[in-house]
């Protein structure tokens, strides 16, 4: 199987003006994940796990490296070189992401929200609306919600709706930023079982999680990130 991502000696720091100061965030960061697989990245908060999936997603801009990407439409991209319009069709065809925080264009409901992922892919309005109902069941979100805006949702609400608005996509590459911090067993369970169907469909993922033990069971892959300075493989 070849390789749907490699990384190439990552780095990212960030500038304080004020301060006339360079924070480092993460540098020598080097991987390969294999289409298919599921890497796990572990470290303790501020060693810079997010920041590498923020690089990847290209919501941070790398100050050094490459991210080469094997895309449906593009071929072989460096994401860490690609122009905006490249970005925008890759985040609304092939990569997903999903984090603790929904942000969400003002005015559009829970409902709204997932059927517009869904169309975004190409498929049908009356497709959408039944998967639309089959993923907002599937985490419990009530239906006396499914019409309202989620700013008005519950932390654990708006975080089953960030998970469920990203896997309905089933994008190629999907990368998960902690996304099982704030919910609650059952939960997390229902969260296992959308990532194992989608493993089943081929998406390629990249897990940062706390609970150790939910991701272990699921990881091809274990690495670990240490003050920010290159990944080390923690199993195989």
């Amino acid at each position: 199987m070849e390789n749907i991502l490699t990384i190439k000696g990552l780095a990212k720091s960030f500038t304080l003006h004020h301060l006339n100061r360079k924070i480092k965030a993460i540098e020598h960061i080097n991987l390969s994940v294999k289409e298919g697989e599921f890497i796990g990245i572990t470290g303790k908060s501020g060693s810079g796990k997010s920041t590498i999936l923020r690089c990847i997603y290209r919501t941070y801009l790398p100050v050094q490296g490459e991210i080469w990407y094997r895309s449906k439409k593009f071929g072989l991209i460096d994401l860490a070189a690609a122009t905006e319009r490249e970005m925008v069709y890759l985040r609304k065809h092939e990569i997903g992401y999903v984090s603790q925080f929904l942000n969400v264009m003002p005015r559009t409901t829970a409902r709204e929200l997932v059927q517009q992922s869904i169309i975004e892919m190409g498929d049908s309005e009356e497709f959408a609306v039944k998967e639309t109902g089959k993923i907002l069941k599937h985490f419990e979100l009530d239906s006396e919600l499914w019409d309202s805006y989620p700013s008005t949702f519950s932390g654990g609400e708006k975080l089953r709706l960030n998970i469920a608005t990203a896997m309905v996509k089933r994008p190629r590459l999907l990368l998960l930023d902690e996304p099982t911090a704030s919910l609650d067993d059952a939960s997390k369970q229902k969260v296992k079982v959308l990532i194992e169907q989608l493993m089943k469909e081929g998406t390629t993922m990249i897990g940062i999680f706390h609970d150790l033990e939910f991701m272990k069971d699921l990881c091809h892959q274990e690495y670990n990130i240490q003050q920010g300075e290159s990944l080390v493989m923690t199993n195989s």
